[in-house]
């Protein structure tokens, strides 16, 4: 068997009792067309009886031989923005692409995402579109490559970069917000943004969810925590300076109409 070539790529995989669907990230991850030179989990203290641990540990006696696989436990439950911090201050790679252990990728992420970066040296952070899949789907055709360069006011108006999709420069200085569990990912994204740094969405699907973005289990399941977890981000940049008055005013009011929109949605669903 030819092993896959490497890219200078840390992926990080925060995990919280996540022992029933981190096989699937991380298979997604070793079958890449291009493999990353090391994936490193974070458990975030799971409270599972060591179930997650003991499946982390099997990944890594199985896999040793293929790619640097390291594993981490954070102090304490802080949320998944503190254990990607975590991860990210002891990456060894230029680059870093974040997972979720209940996502997965398109088999040619890694392949397409890096590459493209390569050619745009300017360019600190990259996304791309993500699908809802059923679980026993096949992944889809990509089609043809082409981005959408993201203002910060663009992504002020809607975060239409998931984290499963970000693949950025590890030398970027902000950090997601400690403590921070509701749109950490998306307070990081404008934080950049608001430093002028370019960033790119590619337009292909290339990163899987198993699930509704909201409404349903996990951490959008509330989504009055997850409304909270918005504003809260732009209260952040209005503190920073990062955000006017009158700014925060009107995004803060188009986040609350695009939450009532979405309580609607989900009543519908539910009743249909």
């Amino acid at each position: 068997m030819i092993e896959s070539p490497k890219v200078p790529v840390s992926v990080i995989i925060p995990c919280y009792c996540c022992a029933d669907t981190v096989e699937r990230a991380f298979s997604s991850i070793v079958t890449q067309s291009v493999l990353p030179m090391e994936v490193i989990f974070v458990d975030d203290c799971s409270k599972d009886e060591n179930a997650t641990q003991r499946k982390l540990h099997g990944i890594q006696d199985r896999y040793a031989h293929l790619l640097n696989i390291v594993i981490l436990k954070a102090e304490m439950n802080d949320g998944p923005g503190s254990s990607r911090n975590l991860g990210w201050n002891l990456a060894t790679q230029p680059y870093i692409a974040f997972l979720d252990a209940d996502d997965s990728w398109h088999h040619r992420k890694l392949e397409i995402q890096f590459e493209w970066m390569q050619l745009h040296p300017d360019v600190s952070l990259s996304g791309h579109l993500s699908l809802q899949l059923a679980v026993e789907a096949p992944p889809p055709d990509l089609g043809v490559l082409s981005t959408t360069q993201l203002s910060f006011e663009q992504l002020l108006i809607t975060n239409s970069l998931p984290t499963r999709s970000v693949m950025l420069k590890r030398s970027i200085q902000e950090r997601f917000y400690p403590g921070k569990r509701q749109a950490e990912d998306y307070l990081l994204w404008l934080q950049i943004a608001f430093t002028g740094a370019p960033i790119y969405r590619i337009n292909l699907p290339m990163a899987f969810s198993y699930k509704e973005d909201f409404g349903t289990s996990g951490l959008n399941a509330n989504l009055s925590e997850s409304i909270t977890g918005v504003l809260d981000a732009y209260r952040k940049l209005l503190d920073a300076g990062q955000l006017s008055f009158w700014q925060h005013m009107l995004y803060k009011n188009i986040a609350i109409l695009k939450h009532i929109r979405r309580k609607v949605l989900v009543l519908l669903r539910n009743y249909s």
